[in-house]
């Protein structure tokens, strides 16, 4: 993982560099009077020279991804560098964005599946134990899912008899608590865990300061409990491991496992029964539970009629384009237009030049939200608390292996990540090989049904709200209403309101749009 510059005297030109899977970010300026650049976006602020001129595009975008996707920023004069990508810059030229690597689909069927599971053990071992090397000292997040779990059985073995240090969070909150798997990961594998309780207290405690330790505005609520996490790592290692990547390059997360049933759907039902299968599943009652059947269902209903690229961004908690058109003003849709940015992701992933459709899933989620949400998240949180946080699965031959293998290895029937599971057999306890994938989640929704409650009245009051003129008072004030009173769950929205301004409260205290 790496950002960097490097000056080229001889040539007179600079180069800015990234690592090939975004695990460090680097913004830059490209302007009349100067081409300005550094790891944090608060750095490029100070520099006179850059507008804080916000981008109503990047709105949209960040309403679709729930982040900012690279080459993108929320300012409308800074960009990113993507992952992979060098950018080269000479005085008075134009800046030459070029991609020096990515990940490839070649899936090779000539190996059998034993042989592929043999090959991935071994770079897993491998990518582990390159990651190992430290003179400080080192340790590792666990969850007590497969991932991380994966990481911390092949660290701890390579680490022996020296103690292995581990590290969870958890929540008072049943079905969100996965301490209790934590600990079971870290008893077979012989470590010294430590794991902490993340409650709404320590949530309101950062609500004043989540704006500014985050670059950008990001829905991803697991920031606040990888943030407090990390502070309490940062008092015993100074450099830990996490288990990123595995979902993305080994189809974890549901949304694989609803794409079959979804393209079944949407070839055999015609329009006027989506629209009657989505009037059926939102009268369901609404819960606060994690991963409750009828919140995944309304999830899956409302993205059924979109293009696939869409679809799965809506399932991951997008905004539909007519529920974002109701939330912005008319001022802003009006200045908006004609932008697009479900067309935009839409023609992203068209110029790939995938045609297997779960190839192409893993892209999306392996680019949007794997390098634009996870691993913002992640490195924000870490490098606020002074932690060095290292990836082992995002190994680029790990990542190059795992693009090698045939699709059928990672999702079997209805089995997600078979594969990993395979290889994992003997690292881990069977229990912890077949349990449901669960995730960072927070408590969220409940929280601001209850003690996040007078949080969102402040922030998102109606006079603050028309002072932006970014976003409709009517609308927020019914999604509050409907939310709070258990009617629907708008947690995703609400959560991502609340963040953009805190944001602003940071970057762009005087902003308004109208």
């Amino acid at each position: 993982m790496f950002a960097f510059a490097l000056w080229d005297a001889p040539r007179r030109r600079l180069l800015l560099a990234r690592d090939r899977m975004g695990e460090k970010p680097l913004y830059y300026h490209a302007g009349p009077a100067a081409f300005v650049f550094g790891s944090e976006l608060r750095a490029l602020l100070e520099c006179p020279d850059v507008p804080r001129a916000l981008s109503l595009e990047s709105l949209s975008r960040y309403l679709l991804f729930e982040c900012i996707p690279a080459p993108h920023s929320m300012l409308a004069d800074v960009a990113k560098v993507p992952p992979g990508h060098f950018l080269t810059v000479s005085p008075g030229g134009k800046p030459r964005l070029e991609q020096y690597w990515t990940a490839r689909f070649a899936p090779d069927h000539s190996l059998t599946e034993s042989d592929w599971v043999e090959r991935l053990r071994a770079q897993l071992e491998a990518s582990v134990q390159s990651r190992l090397v430290s003179d400080v000292p080192l340790g590792a997040f666990l969850s007590g899912g497969i991932d991380s779990g994966t990481v911390v059985a092949l660290a701890a073995a390579a680490s022996s008899p020296r103690p292995f240090r581990t590290f969870s969070v958890g929540f008072e909150a049943p079905g969100y608590d996965e301490r209790p798997f934590a600990n079971r990961v870290a008893e077979h594998c012989g470590t010294v865990h430590e794991a902490i309780l993340f409650s709404v207290r320590d949530a309101l405690a950062l609500m004043d300061q989540v704006g500014g330790l985050l670059d950008e505005p990001l829905v991803d609520a697991s920031f606040l409990p990888r943030y407090a996490l990390a502070r309490t790592v940062r008092r015993s290692v100074t450099v830990a491991l996490s288990g990123d990547g595995g979902d993305e390059l080994f189809c974890g997360y549901p949304t694989f496992l609803a794409d079959r049933p979804a393209r079944w759907l949407q070839r055999w039902l015609p329009p006027a029964g989506l629209r009657g299968l989505g009037a059926l599943v939102n009268g369901l009652p609404s819960s606060s539970h994690y991963g409750s059947v009828d919140f995944l269902l309304k999830q899956f209903v409302r993205a059924l009629p979109y293009a696939p690229a869409v679809r799965t961004q809506l399932l991951l908690g997008g905004l539909v384009p007519a529920d974002q058109a109701d939330l912005l003003t008319p001022a802003a849709r009006q200045a908006l237009a004609p932008f697009d940015a479900y067309e935009e992701l839409a023609g992203t992933i068209e110029q790939t030049g995938l045609r297997d459709p779960m190839e192409r899933l893993i892209y999306q989620h392996a680019r949007f939200y794997l390098g634009d949400q996870t691993l913002v998240a992640a490195d924000r949180a870490t490098m606020a608390a002074g932690l060095e946080v290292r990836a082992p699965l995002l190994d680029h031959r790990l990542v190059e292996l795992a693009g090698r293998l045939p699709t059928r290895l990672k999702l079997r029937g209805w089995t997600t990540k078979h594969i990993l599971k395979r290889a994992a057999a003997g690292l881990l306890p069977a229990t912890t090989i077949t349990r449901r994938k669960q995730g960072l989640g927070v408590p969220i929704a409940s929280w601001l049904r209850g003690p996040l409650r007078p949080v969102l009245d402040e922030r998102l009051a109606p006079a603050r709200l028309a002072s932006r003129g970014l976003f409709e008072p009517a609308t927020v004030a019914r999604l509050i209403t409907e939310h709070v009173g258990g009617h629907r769950n708008h947690r995703k929205i609400l959560w991502a309101l609340l963040m953009f301004d805190a944001w602003c409260d940071h970057y762009l205290p005087h902003a308004r749009w109208a």
